[in-house]
């Protein structure tokens, strides 16, 4: 049966291939089809699995008796014991195993999905959060199921093709699949400039999320057309359908390769001024597209994603390894190394950072700050690696002179010990800043004394500004970059700046969308970063751009209250 999915097109592009459904639990789990005669068996697996964990928890709670904190672990173990007998997960999985003729695995996933919406529903921040309690029970059944000696799980069998369908993916889950070659990932959740969405454009491959019943509705190795551009996912679709569909993807890459022309072109407009086009990657890996789309530099190295999938955390050797990676395969060129933007959706330890509203708590230089040593390590290597090439240090989400002037001091710290050891490194080393909350917008003053340039976040500045949550679908349609409010803030950054001839950039999502490209230089934006695969679009907007024309019309908008009025002066703007 051909039925549509509507959702919010994320990583632009069109992909034809088969669905690989993978679980909402941190253990993938297949999804098989059993035959009606196997079913009885599949629930005694069920039963038995159960059984086994309350044994383990029963072990566990015997030996904490009498111990120091046994009154901690044995409320501890009481919830969990808690989570694993509620019928929403247990006899619900049954039942779900029944009507749907599935496995066990898939079964226990489907109905935490289930659990987890009933703890979002519960009014008390700290209940709410003990979703991280319901997952890590479920991992363990899912342990019992699959070490179980009556069934061996058949091997995931992922063709070429293959696109990703999923309840929800992590930053860290979407970098782990960056190896595996799924042509899309289409999701329930999520929202168009969350964390996840931002990765899955680095990938360059089309993504849609907020589907909300994708996950639900669609089978195993169902063909499926997923259009990021207008956000739709077509299931099973018919012929003549598929057949427009590969006619536009042909039509798409003829496209990439007439702009790959334009790759070695300067970036100039069209009356002479130079613009700096730079790029945004996640590990050193990336380097390779960067280069293959002409970019002037790197102007976000998004160090954060060195510490995600792993059990311990990086050593200053590896983290100055993959810096200096970086440093010496750009050959001179400027790489701007943020220093670790982890907390909100990118966490390395997410049962012991539980936070009611995690994009406000502790992330980014707050985090870095209260864990004074992994900092000291990080700017450590950074600062090894600036003696291999043009490394300049990138601080996240300040919001306070205070916040600056401590980052300035550990920089110092970690300078100091690095003479004391007679280890070389940029003394000079060019120190700014993320202008991504507006208390930072509005006292660039004082920020710009003591930083060397600045980064605009637009991703951030326009949640915070807003007070939207971006990762949450349920208002990312007020999530609005042309908003009177963000455009005048935007502006009032980058004029401030040239005024005060300190170097700004734009490394946000508004730098790599080509209908912003225009506005942007209008507003005397010089400096933009993005992904290395939105790089030669950008290119050619600023090639065939005049800054006299643009510069009335961009004026005209941001004197503009009206958002249907900006609309039509912004198409006015790119025509």
């Amino acid at each position: 049966m051909s039925f549509v999915l509507h959702g919010i097109g994320v990583s632009r592009g069109v992909a034809i291939g088969h669905a690989h459904l993978t679980s909402h639990a941190a253990l993938e789990v297949a999804h098989h089809i059993l035959p009606r005669n196997k079913i009885s068996n599949e629930i005694s697996r069920l039963d038995a699995a159960f059984t086994t964990v309350r044994k383990e928890f029963e072990t566990l709670h015997a030996s904490v008796i009498g111990g120091p904190a046994s009154a901690e672990f044995g409320a501890f173990l009481d919830l969990h014991r808690m989570i694993l007998d509620d019928p929403t997960l247990s006899s619900a999985a049954k039942t779900y195993i029944s009507q749907n003729l599935c496995n066990a695995e898939w079964a226990v996933t489907q109905q935490t999905d289930v659990l987890l919406a009933q703890f979002e529903e519960i009014e008390d921040a700290y209940l709410r959060e003990r979703k991280a309690d319901v997952i890590q029970v479920v991992e363990r059944v899912l342990k019992a199921l699959l070490g179980h000696p009556g069934y061996i799980p058949p091997p995931i069998k992922r063709t070429g093709d293959s696109i990703l369908v999923a309840y929800d993916l992590s930053p860290a889950d979407v970098l782990q699949y960056k190896q595996d070659r799924f042509t899309a990932f289409i999701t329930d959740l999520g929202g168009s400039t969350s964390h996840t969405a931002i990765v899955a454009r680095s990938l360059n491959i089309p993504s849609i999320v907020a589907l909300h019943n994708a996950r639900q509705l669609i089978r195993d190795n169902d063909v499926l057309i997923v259009d990021g551009d207008q956000g739709v996912v077509i299931v099973n679709p018919g012929k003549r359908v598929f057949a427009k569909y590969r006619l536009r993807q042909n039509q798409l890459e003829i496209e990439e390769q007439k702009l790959k022309r334009i790759r070695t072109t300067v970036a100039k407009t069209l009356d002479g001024v130079a613009v700096e086009l730079h790029a945004n990657i996640e590990l050193p890996q990336d380097i390779e597209q960067v280069k293959d789309n002409g970019a002037t530099g790197i102007g976000l190295f998004r160090s954060e994603f060195l510490f995600l999938n792993r059990d311990n955390l990086p050593s200053e050797d590896e983290q100055f390894e993959a810096y200096c990676t970086v440093a010496k395969k750009m050959c001179g060129l400027p790489v701007t190394i943020r220093t670790f933007d982890l907390g909100a959706d990118k966490n390395i330890d997410s049962d012991k950072r539980v936070a009611a509203n995690p994009a406000l708590g502790l992330r980014a230089i707050r985090l870095s700050l209260a864990e004074p040593k992994m900092f000291h390590t990080q700017l450590r290597a950074i600062l090894r690696a600036s003696f291999h090439g043009n490394v300049r240090i990138l601080v996240p989400m300040l919001s306070s002179v205070s916040e600056i002037s401590q980052t300035l001091r550990s920089i110092e710290r970690a300078k100091e010990s690095l003479q004391d050891e007679k280890t070389p490194f940029d003394t000079d080393i060019q120190i700014g800043g993320m202008i991504e909350v507006p208390a930072a917008a509005l006292s660039l003053d004082i920020f710009m004394e003591k930083l060397d340039f600045l980064s605009i976040g637009t991703n951030d500045l326009i949640q915070y500004t807003l007070a939207i949550d971006r990762t949450d679908d349920a208002v990312a349609h007020l999530y609005d970059p042309l908003h009177p409010a963000v455009l005048r803030l935007v502006a009032h950054i980058i004029r401030s700046a040239n005024h005060a001839e300190i170097p700004v950039e734009v490394c946000g999502e508004m730098a790599g969308d080509p209908s912003f490209t225009r506005l942007l230089l209008g507003f005397g934006l010089r400096e933009f970063s993005m992904f290395p695969t939105q790089l030669l679009t950008v290119k050619r907007q600023v090639l065939r751009s005049n800054l006299p024309d643009i510069i009335v019309t961009a004026e005209k908008i941001l004197k503009s209250d009206s958002p249907e009025n900006i609309r039509i002066l912004l198409t006015k703007l790119n025509s």
